[in-house]
């Protein structure tokens, strides 16, 4: 009623019961436009300056001691992997010619380099070193080199079967935190700033921000887990927790944790509603924008701001589907100005979306090929696929339904109800399709990781040679060599040629003159690799006019 004291919930979480007490009403001092300016003003600053550091893109192996595939004649006493970026060691372990394997406790990190302590001397055979890091957008990532002591044996098995299980899990968790941080918090701040006092909904926000709650620390838990590639009983293990929580997505759990904490109070307080669920939308975006593939792309100083504002906007219109969905079906008095408020603020959210979106997936995909010949890219095709329906309906409910429904029409008014609830189904599959993302590295990752050289170390009692083919896989290369005499002091040679040769697939020695550009190194520019696998690497050195010296050995090249 027009005049009457507005009436606010106080809840008791006792069963399903809400009980009501009136309260005073409070003063709007800003109008909707104001707020929703003053909103996202306060949450780019959120995100600049309270998200964590910025990380870099997905890791990749780029080097290691000994080669992948090499025959070495004795004993390693320590091994080393570098990677595209810093990583932390979680995993490390050397399965033996036998099958056995050997747990690599001991290990360093110098810079973007794992140093890896041998425990015990290794008899002859071919040896597996499988590692598993996690990179610094929080994401494991794992692999395995082999090696031989003396000469090769039967390669052992080292890789496990992925563990579906945790995977289905995990999904399943990140799915139900993107219903608490999304429909939660976003139905919470709808009904503190747009639904006029009403309370339709509040209870289906409770019940989301509940679940968000439990499963925030369960995907940490999981997260460890698929770090260390550990089963589900692993849970149980302090190690599998910390090990979770020492990846970036520790902050994007505790902050999340905190934001539904406070949006569940803005349900229980709500006198104090409209600052709560202000700090709690804040709070979503800056879990999101803690850890994740998006997050972690470059340039930092774009991508996160663009993925906290891109999950504030998707929480808005999310979270206020369902609330107002019931609104309008029960007819409630409020539901005229809570639709009206809704329709006059969504297109600004709409645009934050749509630039937030297109900037994100341009970074991540990079280019249009991407978007077919990737996992990541067919997800994004799914999304936008489920999200252009989405629109559609949308666009069709805010052109042809709202203005009926706003003016009382109830035919209008149900049909809107009834298309919402459609709307929300679509956002909820949209939230599955979403969570794949964090099993499948993004296109620019992917490049990132082809564009990294190949690397090879030659010696003799003469001469040792580094080999380093750039990128590291078929197609135009280019190959630079650095050179040593036997005591590591520099080399100076006449003459530098590349012999490349893969007998197995019949093709001939390829030979290419190097050329010493004056920084110390011999080049070839003019080289083409036409085929992936190990190929034989042989550098021919003109010390002088009466001594040759060769080295040679085999460097991997990608498809």
């Amino acid at each position: 009623m027009r005049g009457a004291p507005l009436e606010t919930a106080r809840r008791s979480f006792i069963g399903q019961r809400i009980m009501i007490t009136p309260l005073r009403p409070t003063a709007i001092a800003m109008s909707p436009a104001q707020v929703f300016a003053w909103l996202l003003a306060s949450l780019l600053l959120f995100a600049v300056f309270v998200s964590p550091n910025p990380a870099a893109a997905h890791a990749a192996l780029v080097k290691a001691e000994p080669v992948d595939g090499t025959v070495v004649a004795t004993s390693p006493l320590k091994f080393s992997l570098t990677f595209s970026e810093p990583v932390s060691p979680l995993v490390l372990t050397l399965v033996r010619p036998d099958g056995s394997s050997l747990p690599l406790t001991s290990s360093h990190l110098d810079g973007q380099t794992v140093e890896i302590d041998n425990p015990q001397p290794l008899g002859q055979g071919t040896h597996v070193l499988s590692w598993r890091v996690v990179s610094e957008d929080g994401h494991p990532v794992a692999g395995s080199l082999l090696f031989s002591v003396g000469a090769p044996s039967a390669a052992p098995q080292a890789a496990e079967p992925v563990d579906w299980l945790v995977r289905s899990l995990l999904w399943s968790a990140k799915v139900a935190l993107y219903i608490g941080l999304f429909l939660g918090i976003g139905g919470a701040f709808a009904i503190a700033w747009l639904a006029k006092g009403g309370r339709d909904g509040a209870r289906f926000a409770a019940i989301a921000l509940l679940l968000g709650l439990a499963a925030a620390p369960a995907s940490l838990g999981l997260q460890g887990l698929d770090a260390l590639g550990a089963r589900l009983h692993g849970l149980v293990l302090p190690a599998v927790w910390e090990t979770g929580f020492a990846t970036s997505f520790g902050w994007t759990a505790v902050i999340a944790l905190a934001a539904l904490v406070l949006a569940l109070f803005s349900l229980i307080l709500p006198r104090a509603a409209r600052p709560l669920t202000v700090l709690s939308l804040a709070g979503a975006g800056a879990a999101l924008a803690a850890s994740g593939h998006a997050s972690a792309a470059e340039p930092q100083w774009l991508t996160r701001p663009m993925v906290f504002l891109h999950g504030v906007g998707i929480a808005f219109w999310a979270g206020a589907l369902v609330p107002l969905g019931l609104a309008l079906w029960r007819k409630a008095l409020a539901a005229s100005a809570f639709l009206q408020r809704f329709s006059g603020s969504i297109l600004p959210v709409f645009a934050l979306l749509v630039v937030g979106g297109i900037v994100l997936a341009v970074i991540q995909v990079e280019t249009p090929s991407a978007l077919l010949d990737t996992a990541y890219g067919r997800l994004l095709l799914a999304k936008l696929a489920l999200l252009a329906f989405l629109l559609a309906i949308a666009a069709f409910n805010r052109w042809r339904l709202t203005a009926p429904a706003a003016s009382g029409d109830g035919l209008a008014g149900a049909r809107l109800a009834r298309s919402i609830c459609v709307e929300t189904l679509l956002v909820l599959l949209i939230f599955g399709v979403a969570a794949g993302w964090r099993f499948t590295p993004p296109p620019r990752a992917l490049a990132i990781a082809a564009a990294q050289p190949a690397i090879a170390h030659f010696h003799t009692p003469e001469a040792m040679a580094e080999l380093t083919i750039t990128p590291g896989h078929t197609g135009q290369v280019a190959a630079s060599i650095l050179m040593f005499d036997g005591n590591f002091g520099p080399l100076d040679a006449k003459e530098v040629t590349l012999v490349l040769s893969k007998p197995d697939a019949g093709i001939e020695p390829l030979k290419r003159p190097a050329t010493k550009p004056g920084d110390g190194t011999w080049r070839v520019d003019d080289l083409v690799i036409p085929l992936a696998g190990t190929w034989t690497a042989r550098i021919d050195i003109l010390v002088s006019d009466f001594e040759m010296t060769k080295v040679e050995g085999p460097i991997d090249i990608r498809p």
